[in-house]
């Protein structure tokens, strides 16, 4: 049967909106979007995990969610009832870039959810109890995490690809050692030092008008004065190892699976080619229909799913394969991800693989901003990464005239086939040898807390 045809995309122009400074440095951007009447509150903050503090790691993840626990003023079931009335509830979090701090609900409602949001960023009463808490939870966190393959693969992914002194190399949640020292000193350092007027942008995206909401911020935060410092240790965030080609082997005894990891670090988000590198990595692994998954899951039935992915950060995140597969065929699965990789860095894609991927970008595309909070999430985009403000409106036709020369030149950017560092969480009895007759690179094996068991 002959596939039907895609219909013409229909337009689409992402909301508009305004840019605006207050006298204290307060960026503001707004976008009203009047279909419902709806809006969401999304406080940007500078202070993601890159700029933790050498020796600090973790502290900037455990401040974000330390914002929900509480004000100088109101303790963390007064905040939460405070909200809960207004009919929304409090989300904060934080990324390697950025922290946030949202909420969402009626309109009528906005000057209340301004001076609330205000408060949490302002005034977070970080008591000592909320503190040992939550760096508590972390630290049961990565002791679990130990024991479970998944999670453990994606961090010592991580801790292989990066030098050792680049901080993309520990979790940005922070490793057990430097989370054990975290207190409520380093907490209040962090937050003086990175939650200023001056790195924060506050997105308002709903059925609003500007005006209204430079009035409500003004008396809101117009009075927010400090001055942001530097945290960060000297150096690259996303400095790579030395080395080469290699194959870590982290020891799970009698695991039946082994949780696969193939790649190295990639492009930071504001580099040129990184819509080819999107489109690409669709093709290569970002998609079902994609080269990897057709391989390893359709062609040889080793895999429920392998996919791939080009992590978007300021600095160079990682290109990244990830699949588990049987212990028994870890080694083929691995040879496998390995030449589709280097496939892709050789030769043309094809018209009908890029049309598929296109049209899949393409279409979903508009669907992704049907809400107040996923408009305000976007602009964050815009402003993490400083993209140009019609990179929305201008995003479905660059994808549409993307060519299988543009994809190649995306692969030949961003993968290093020679470069790649192949991860393994498994049964080391079973899968070691199979993975050295590969040929690929220096075998090393590792215990689950990264202490090496060849001596």
């Amino acid at each position: 049967m002959t596939r039907p045809a895609a219909g013409t995309p229909r337009p689409y122009r992402f909301p508009r909106f305004t840019r605006h400074t207050l006298a204290n440095g307060l960026v503001v951007l707004v976008a009203p979007v009047p279909d419902l009447p709806l809006v969401t509150i999304h406080a940007l903050v500078d202070a993601g995990a890159s700029h933790d503090p050498r020796g600090q790691e973790g502290v900037a993840q455990l401040a974000a969610a330390l914002l929900a626990e509480g004000t100088q003023a109101l303790d963390g079931p007064a905040l939460a009832d405070r909200f809960e009335r207004l009919g929304t509830t409090l989300e904060v979090g934080g990324d390697w870039d950025t922290a946030f701090v949202e909420v969402s609900g009626l309109a009528t409602r906005l000057e209340a959810f301004a001076h609330l949001v205000a408060e949490v960023l302002r005034t977070p009463g970080f008591a000592e109890r909320d503190v040992a808490r939550l760096r508590n939870e972390r630290l049961a966190e990565l002791l679990e995490q130990q024991a479970e393959p998944r999670g453990l693969a994606d961090d010592m992914f991580a801790r292989f690809v990066y030098a050792q002194e680049a901080r993309y190399g520990l979790p940005p949640g922070g490793s057990t050692a430097s989370v054990s020292a975290l207190g409520r000193a380093e907490v209040a350092a962090f937050h003086a030092a990175r939650y200023t007027p001056g790195t924060t942008t506050m997105i308002v995206a709903g059925d609003v008008e500007p005006e209204a909401v430079l009035a409500i911020l003004g008396r809101a935060l117009g009075d927010w004065q400090g001055t942001a410092r530097v945290t960060a240790p000297h150096g690259a965030p996303d400095a790579e190892a030395d080395g080469g080609r290699t194959i870590e082997l982290v020891d799970k005894a009698d695991a039946p699976q082994s949780e696969i990891r193939v790649g190295h670090p990639a492009i930071a988000r504001g580099h040129p080619a990184w819509l080819r590198a999107h489109v690409m990595n669709a093709i290569l692994g970002g998609l079902f229909s994609s080269r990897i998954n057709l391989n390893l899951r359709e062609r040889h039935a080793y895999t429920y799913g392998a996919f791939s992915s080009v992590d978007a950060r300021r600095h160079a995140g990682t290109f990244e394969v990830a699949t588990a597969v049987q212990s028994d065929v870890t080694a083929p699965a691995v040879s496998e991800i390995l030449a589709e990789i280097a496939r892709m860095t050789e030769a043309e894609v094809s018209d009908d693989e890029l049309t598929l991927a296109t049209a899949y970008l393409d279409g979903v595309f508009p669907i992704r901003y049907e809400t107040t909070s996923a408009v305000a999430g976007a602009l964050a985009k815009l402003v993490t990464f400083g993209l140009p403000d019609d990179y929305y409106d201008s995003y479905r036709a660059l994808i549409r005239a993307m060519t299988p020369a543009d994809v190649l030149a995306g692969a030949q950017a961003v993968l290093r086939p020679e470069a790649a560092r192949i991860v393994v969480v498994g049964d080391v009895a079973q899968v070691a040898a199979p993975l050295a007759a590969l040929g690929a690179g220096t075998v090393r094996r590792w215990d689950a807390t990264g202490a090496p068991l060849d001596k």
